[in-house]
């Protein structure tokens, strides 16, 4: 079984913190882009059938039926795919979600980010709370139960209390599926330019601080298991049944095909990545080139190095093999010192909470 990425590298605008290769939606750009993804799809080397497919953005949600519709028919998933489309508040409608139900679509993952509109706004976005609880219950009443929401800890203007605010109303809208990302910004994101300069543009100034932000996490950690939603993955709780299948497959290293500008593949042996943005993508394959920016095989080194990285990534952690145990045994016996890491009795590893919180640390190690 293989899971299958669909980029959809549109937005209706940049959201501040955003790196991502996307653009604004314009449809001349979209058609095209359109067509050379489903050559790609059509001529491409893959292993079927097809267990997940995950409609990513950009904006995924606001492409028309038809098109959605197309790429699903030429996928030709099995009839219990789990198919994830990725969307926007405001961008949903009650025909638009039946349209997606009759293709197969069983997973909405919104981006909401916060609920308070102040937040929102400072990152680009233009929803109210209201705006979302109607949409969620557009998604419920179509049949659509499996409904992620996706939160950012960091957000300018974000303190205490507005967190709350936000947990709140998940607590209210009742998803069964809550990503809860802390802040990172680089760069090539408009925030992360003013934060390395110091400048103010973007609210910049008004970013909380680190120490905040891991406490909004914690809190949401603590808040989100009251719910029934547990922490199956370090930024993903559940309800029992409702885990990402797709997600699993990147974290359990399972084959899956990304196709698109800027999508990774893994095929068990080799990973590649295509070309980053939308028109050179789009050239490339008007002119029967490569479309492939990076390709190389992950040699068995490599392999247990994002086993380790991936799977303690994972609440339910993994179990080295012997020869991982003697190549890391330093490493291990450091973090489980530190209090990061525990040891059950039958050797299997899993972060402890404080050792979440230092991942990043964590996941030097094994490099």
């Amino acid at each position: 079984m293989t899971g299958i990425y669909i980029s959809v590298p549109f937005c209706p605008q940049k959201c501040t913190y955003c790196n991502f290769a996307s653009g604004i939606f314009q449809r001349h750009i979209v058609a095209s882009y359109l067509r050379a993804l489903e050559s790609e799809i059509r001529h491409g080397e893959w292993i079927r059938p097809v267990d997940s497919v995950y409609f990513g953005g950009g904006t995924p949600s606001l492409l028309e039926t038809s098109q959605i519709a197309s790429i699903v028919a030429t996928l030709n998933p099995i009839e219990e795919a789990e198919i994830t489309l990725e969307a926007s508040p405001l961008t949903l409608t009650p025909e638009k979600v039946r349209a997606w139900v009759r293709l197969g679509v069983n997973r909405i993952s919104l981006g909401v980010q916060s609920f308070v509109p102040r937040e929102a706004l400072a990152s680009g976005r233009k929803h109210t709370p209201e705006d979302v609880g109607r949409e969620i219950q557009i998604l419920q009443e179509a049949g659509v139960s499996n409904i992620n929401v996706d939160l950012i800890a960091g957000l300018a203007y974000q303190n205490e209390a507005s967190w709350e605010v936000s947990l709140d109303w998940v607590e209210r809208v009742q998803p069964s599926h809550v990503s809860v990302y802390m802040l990172e910004v680089d760069d090539e994101s408009h925030l992360g330019e003013e934060l390395r300069t110091g400048g103010r543009r973007f609210d910049a100034d008004q970013v909380p601080n680190e120490d905040q932000v891991a406490e909004f996490y914690e809190r949401a950690v603590e808040r989100l298991e009251t719910m029934g939603l547990r922490r199956y993955e370090i930024s993903n709780f559940a309800a029992n049944g409702d885990e990402s299948q797709h997600n699993l497959k990147y974290w359990n290293l399972q084959p899956y095909i990304g196709f698109g500008s800027d999508a990774h593949s893994f095929s068990g042996e080799h990973r590649w990545q295509n070309v980053k943005t939308a028109a050179e993508y789009i050239e490339r394959t008007t002119n029967g080139k490569n479309l492939r920016s990076k390709e190389w095989k992950v040699s068995a080194e490599q392999r247990s190095e994002e086993k380790f990285i991936t799977g303690l990534r994972q609440m339910a952690g993994i179990n080295p093999t012997d020869t991982e145990w003697r190549r890391y045994a330093g490493s291990l016996n450091r973090l489980h010192s530190r209090g990061w890491l525990s040891i059950a009795e039958n050797r299997r590893i899993r972060l402890t909470s404080e050792g979440v919180m230092y991942s990043n640390e964590v996941f030097q190690e094994f490099l």
